[in-house]
C-alpha cells in the first residue's frame, strides 16, 4: 500500500497526539507519564473540537485509528499499525529529507520574521533547518534543493510559527553555483 502524505499538519499533530496516548500505554513510569502528558497538553488544546471530530471519521475511514465505544459511552481510540507507521514518519527528532536521484533544477526557500517574543521558536527553527541540511544564505533565509514542503509545513505548525514563516520553490538563483558544490549539484 503507498503511504499517503497528508498535507493538513493538523492531522499530523493528532496522529502525534494518538501516538503518545500509546507511548503512556506502554509505559510503566509515572515520572516519564508525566512528561508526555505535560507535552500533551500543549498540544490537545491548540485543536478545534469540531475539525478533530472530522478527522477522527477520516482516520477511521482511512483505517488509522481503531474506534471502541465502551458500554458507559467513552470511546477509546488506538492507532492501527498502518497509523503508528503514519505518526513514525512525522516525529521532529528522526525527520529527514529524501534526496531524489536526479535534481529537478529547483530551489525550495525557507524565509522567516519570527518576533522576538518568540525566540525559543525562532532558534529551534533555525537550528532544525540546519540539521536537515539546510543552507543559510542570510540570517532568515536558508535554501534547499530536494522538495520539502511537507516537512516545512509539519515543523512550522509544530512551532507554531505559521504566520511568519514563508515557503517558496524557484527555478532562478543568482550566484547558484557555490550552492550547486555545496550540495554536490554540479
Amino acid at each position: 500500500m503507498k503511504k499517503k502524505k497528508f498535507t493538513s499538519p493538523i492531522k499530523k499533530k493528532l496522529l502525534l497526539i494518538l501516538q503518545a496516548g500509546l507511548a503512556m500505554s506502554l509505559t510503566p513510569s509515572p515520572r516519564t507519564h508525566g512528561y508526555i502528558l505535560k507535552e500533551l497538553g500543549k498540544e490537545w488544546q491548540k485543536v478545534n473540537r469540531d475539525y478533530l471530530k472530522r478527522i477522527i471519521q477520516e482516520f477511521r475511514y482511512e483505517k488509522l485509528i481503531d474506534w471502541q465505544e465502551k458500554s458507559d459511552g467513552a470511546i477509546r481510540l488506538t492507532l492501527t499499525k498502518l497509523g503508528k507507521q503514519y505518526a513514525l514518519e512525522y516525529k521532529i527528532d528522526e525527520m529527514e529529507i529524501k534526496n531524489p536521484t536526479v535534481w529537478d533544477g529547483k530551489w525550495r526557500m525557507v524565509i522567516f520574521d519570527i518576533p522576538e517574543r518568540k525566540r525559543k521558536a525562532r532558534n529551534a527553527l533555525r537550528n532544525k533547518l540546519k540539521e536537515l541540511g539546510f543552507r543559510e544564505l542570510q540570517k532568515s533565509v536558508f535554501v534547499h534543493p530536494y522538495p520539502c514542503q511537507n516537512e516545512i509545513e509539519f515543523i512550522v505548525e509544530f512551532f507554531n510559527i505559521r504566520p511568519y514563516v514563508r515557503y517558496g520553490e524557484i527555478m532562478n538563483l543568482t550566484n547558484e553555483e557555490d550552492l550547486k558544490l555545496h550540495f554536490n549539484l554540479t
